[in-house]
């Protein structure tokens, strides 16, 4: 159920003065140290940031999608690792959960995740399985009336904090492609699950991604998500709807650029003049402009046909597919408006061009995107 308009826009009022007045501040520090500080993880528990896609029964601020779409715009005005602090919590790796889940396991993890005091990673990628999901080779053996895990996962975020795993695996070796695959809710303090060190990344410096190993790993039945072979189903629907959150980031991102590109032309002076008066300057400022408020609109407009119900597969990948490439060109430009002081880190843009170069892979690469776009195109004909 929708806000109320009112307490919408108080909600987006405290985002918004949270990320001005507390995280901006922190992104240099959190980038040189590459940890988001405990005290401002708390803070976004205390929020409700953990649960905002959670149902209210359990805890959760159950914003629909419109509207969390509105609030991540916010948090994309700071360094995206404040954001994925909270993001596996709200997206992949707890709705698989909201979706898919019974009603006694949904009790039993949504309200911890929905408070922030349990974390969530989602456990797909594998070394011959990121892009091609349907080649899960982490097997999962029913034995009795539990399931014996083995197998290893790279690249999973959050994992170094992650109290549970949503973990596809295969249940039926015989079965090629996705059809063969389950999801199962693995916790951390099972006996055979090891966390390795977090990777040195190109970007986003305080989230951390890292390989996750899973040795004879028992699990009772009670931990998988939906019915044998459903796996794949639940991955799918739960990147759609990711994919419109990270769309919504990368547009909060370029707003950001924009803002500070738009400030720095007007300050910066070049032949006697701000560098703002050039024609050249303003229209890399328009282009970045126009890209992203066509993101946006798209993120929106696909975000409500969600929320009415409607199937979004395509709408999703094309949203995620434009709003991440939108993001680089817009974040290349404020390099070039911003000159030598764009390159070197004082004003952290060099930073942003890092960061939101893993927005076109993760969650489905710009070529996934383009394939489950033109997929789609042919599935409902033309009409």
């Amino acid at each position: 159920m929708a806000l109320d308009l009112e307490t919408r826009e108080q909600l987006l009022e405290t985002v918004r003065r949270f990320v001005t007045e507390r995280l901006r501040p922190l992104e240099a520090q959190v980038s040189e140290r590459d940890e988001v500080p405990e005290d401002v993880l708390a803070e976004m528990r205390e929020m409700g940031l953990y649960g905002i896609s959670i149902p209210a029964e359990y805890g959760g601020l159950d914003l629909n999608m419109e509207e969390e779409c509105l609030l991540i715009f916010e948090m994309g005005h700071t360094s995206p690792a404040f954001r994925s602090a909270f993001g596996t919590n709200v997206g992949i790796g707890s709705q698989g959960l909201v979706m898919f889940g019974t009603p006694e396991q949904k009790a039993r993890w949504l309200p911890g995740i929905a408070s922030g005091e349990l974390i969530t990673s989602f456990a797909l990628t594998e070394a011959e399985a990121g892009s091609d999901s349907g080649s899960v080779q982490t097997r999962a053996e029913r034995v009795g009336d539990e399931y014996v895990i083995n197998g290893a996962k790279r690249y999973i975020t959050n994992a170094d904090k992650a109290d549970l795993f949503t973990v596809m695996a295969r249940t039926d070796p015989d079965k090629k492609g996705g059809s063969g695959v389950s999801a199962f809710v693995v916790e951390r303090s099972r006996v055979g699950v090891t966390v390795g060190k977090p990777e040195r990344k190109m970007g986003q410096q305080g989230a951390k991604i890292c390989e996750v190993y899973f040795d004879n790993v028992r699990v009772p039945a009670f931990n998988r998500i939906g019915d044998e072979g459903q796996g794949f189903k639940v991955a799918m629907q739960v990147l759609d709807r990711g994919r419109l959150h990270i769309s919504a980031m990368c547009v909060g991102v370029a707003e950001r650029l924009i803002d500070d590109s738009v400030a720095y032309a007007t300050e910066r002076k070049q032949f006697g003049q701000p560098i703002f008066g050039f024609q050249l300057i303003q229209g890399m400022l328009a282009d970045m402009k126009t890209e992203c408020l066509a993101a946006r609109a798209l993120a929106l407009e696909t975000a409500r046909k969600r929320d009415a119900g409607q199937g979004i597969s395509l709408e999703a990948a094309a949203s995620k597919y434009f709003a991440s490439e939108m993001v680089g060109r817009v974040a290349d430009k404020a390099v070039q408006i911003f000159g030598g002081a764009g390159y070197v880190s004082d004003h952290g843009i060099e930073r942003f061009y890092r960061d939101v170069r893993i927005f076109r892979i993760y969650e489905g690469t710009s070529q996934i995107q383009q394939v489950v776009i033109a997929r789609e195109l042919q599935r409902q004909g033309v009409k």
